[in-house]
């Protein structure tokens, strides 16, 4: 993942050298990463998902958004999947009076060198745990997409490299507006993926305070046995095999008539577009590897769809006023495009 990713939508990509398929590697490379889910279960209970969602971010070298209410683990969530994969974390609570500088870095004056040095700032690490990212002003929201895009940051004219791997799991309230800024849509479109985070079920809930009931302390993972059960190196060798997953020329037929099918649906105003099928096919490749699979099936398309989609189509003013949601729009979509065999 130190190098530069080939473009994921296009599966007849140059592999280098570094990329050579090597089958031990990369089944030890899917075990640790398999297991990763587990050992961030004994710190959040359910959702697995979110967990996988995560997982295929960081395979695919792409960004999360988290969406749910407070409580639901979200910042517990991230934090026990740094621990559990050796990776620095950081986390910004994202308010209306953060700057630019507070997130990316500034210049400030050293004295003992009497010039102007650069202090990272917290974007400087591996996963970013951007707190209620809609809580803070466009202006510093898209000083992230830098970070995001590039991988890298610019200040002063100069631009500093950040680590590899590097992603930005960002969280919003879905249902607190007041005070808030809404991310426009172009920056929603850098998000690989969303994943909404629900209330447990009451199994789950019960568990929960069973465990906090027994001493769990949410701040001390270290305690809740939360240990690292896989590396940057095994992440490096899951992303190369990512990218030598097969593609069959159908399931890019469709991938392509999904996203055409959403401009073409009347209760949207904005469809997908190039990007966000690329980025499905990126997402279904990083699933079928992490499935045991070395080729995309339409099952997994189908499966990735509405987290890789669902934050990039727009509905209209009207479909809105009678109730339809993003949700049901895909579910549509996905039941009128014809599945290859």
């Amino acid at each position: 993942m130190t190098q530069p990713t080939p473009d994921p939508g296009h599966p007849d990509h140059l592999v280098s050298s570094s990329d050579a398929p090597d089958p031990g590697r990369d089944a030890r490379a899917r075990e640790a990463l398999q297991a990763v889910t587990d050992e961030v279960g004994k710190a959040v209970v359910g959702q697995r998902p979110a967990v996988s969602g995560l997982l295929v971010a960081l395979l695919a070298g792409g960004h999360i958004l988290l969406e749910g209410v407070p409580g639901v683990a979200k910042t517990l969530l991230v934090r026990a999947l740094a621990a559990a994969l050796d990776l620095r974390t950081t986390r910004v609570q994202f308010t209306p009076d953060l700057m630019p500088g507070d997130v990316t870095g500034s210049m400030v004056y050293d004295t003992g060198r009497s010039d102007f040095t650069f202090r990272p700032g917290p974007v400087f690490t591996n996963l970013l745990l951007a707190d209620e990212i809609n809580r803070t002003p466009p202006k510093t929201q898209s000083a992230l997409l830098e970070a995001m895009e590039e991988r890298q940051v610019t200040v002063d004219g100069t631009s500093h490299a950040l680590p590899a791997p590097f992603l930005v799991a960002a969280t919003q309230n879905p249902v607190e507006y007041e005070g808030t800024y809404p991310l426009p849509e172009a920056q929603l479109d850098r998000f690989l993926l969303k994943v909404v985070l629900p209330p447990p079920p009451r199994d789950e809930e019960v568990e929960v305070l069973v465990r906090h009931a027994r001493g769990f302390d949410p701040r001390d993972l270290a305690a809740a046995g939360v240990r690292p059960v896989a590396s940057v190196d095994d992440l490096a060798a899951g992303a190369a095999a990512v990218r030598r997953v097969q593609v069959s020329p159908e399931v890019i037929g469709y991938v392509v008539d999904l996203a055409r099918a959403t401009r073409a649906t009347p209760s949207l105003q904005l469809g997908v577009s190039p990007r966000g099928a690329t980025a499905l096919l990126a997402t279904s490749r990083a699933w079928a590897w992490l499935s045991g699979r070395d080729f995309v099936t339409p099952d997994d398309v189908k499966a990735l769809a509405p987290g890789t989609l669902g934050h990039r189509v727009s509905l209209r003013p009207e479909a809105e006023l009678e109730g339809v949601t993003t949700a049901a729009v895909l579910s549509s979509v996905l039941a009128s495009v014809d599945v290859p065999r």
